[in-house]
C-alpha cells in the first residue's frame, strides 16, 4: 500500500536506557548540640567529608573524588562516583564528628540515590505537612 499524498513515513524513535549512571547524590544535613546556629559552605562540607573518609578509610579514602554542587544553611548535596557511594555513606554514618568551639558537629544523611531527580522531587516531603492546621 502506498503512502497517501502530504503524508510522511511514521517516525524512527531512538531510545537510550542509562543502566549504570556515573554518579551517585548525597544529600547530607549538619547536625549540632550548641545552641549556636553553624551553617555549612562549600570548604566547610568538603572538610568535614574528607574527615569522615579519612577516619574510616584512610588515606586512600582522601582520594575519593567528591564534588560539592550546593552548600546552604545545614545542608549540602554532594555528587560522587556510583561505585563509592557505599563506602562514602559508611564514612559519614560512623564519623564521630568535629568540635567547633564548644559545638560538637556531625554529618547526617538524610538520603542518596543514583539520580538526582529522584532526590530533589524528594526534598522537603518531611515538611509537607507542618504548618497545617488541624480542622
Amino acid at each position: 500500500m502506498a503512502p497517501k499524498a502530504g503524508l510522511e513515513s511514521a517516525h524512527d524513535i531512538l531510545t537510550c536506557t542509562i543502566k549504570l549512571p556515573p554518579f551517585s547524590y548525597v544529600q547530607l544535613e549538619l547536625v549540632t548540640d550548641g545552641p549556636d546556629r553553624i551553617e555549612l559552605d562549600n570548604l566547610q562540607a568538603k572538610s568535614y567529608c574528607t574527615a569522615a573518609l579519612r577516619q574510616f578509610l584512610g588515606l586512600s579514602g582522601t582520594a575519593m573524588s567528591m564534588d560539592i554542587l550546593k552548600a546552604e544553611g545545614r545542608e549540602c548535596w554532594v555528587r560522587i562516583p556510583r561505585q563509592d557511594l557505599g563506602s562514602f555513606a559508611a564514612a559519614v554514618t560512623a564519623w564521630k564528628g568535629t568540635n567547633d568551639g564548644a559545638t560538637q558537629c556531625l554529618l547526617r544523611i538524610k538520603q542518596c540515590s543514583d539520580w538526582l531527580g529522584v532526590m530533589v522531587g524528594a526534598d522537603g516531603q518531611d515538611r509537607l505537612w507542618t504548618g497545617c492546621t488541624q480542622v
